[in-house]
């Protein structure tokens, strides 16, 4: 049997056009940040690799401005 890797289903677009990627917006950052505090691969949040690089350096932004953390230790 021949299986294919991929999915014939499309899936919905995690960001709809009409959300704008910014460091202020932390509501949409904190989608695309584990549990752990880490930035999710484009994988997982099906974006392109564009989307994912502006993700990244906003989450990185509002790392360094206080309005995300760095990581979620709480033990």
């Amino acid at each position: 049997m021949n299986k294919s890797r991929h999915s014939s289903r499309r899936r919905s677009p995690s960001i709809r056009s009409d959300e704008t990627i910014d460091y202020k917006n932390t509501s949409l950052l904190r989608r695309f940040v584990s549990e752990q505090g880490k930035i999710l691969s484009r994988r997982m949040n099906r974006l392109t690799s564009k989307q994912q690089r502006l993700i990244a350096t906003a989450i990185k932004r509002a790392r360094i401005l206080a309005l995300l953390p760095f990581s979620n230790n709480e033990s």
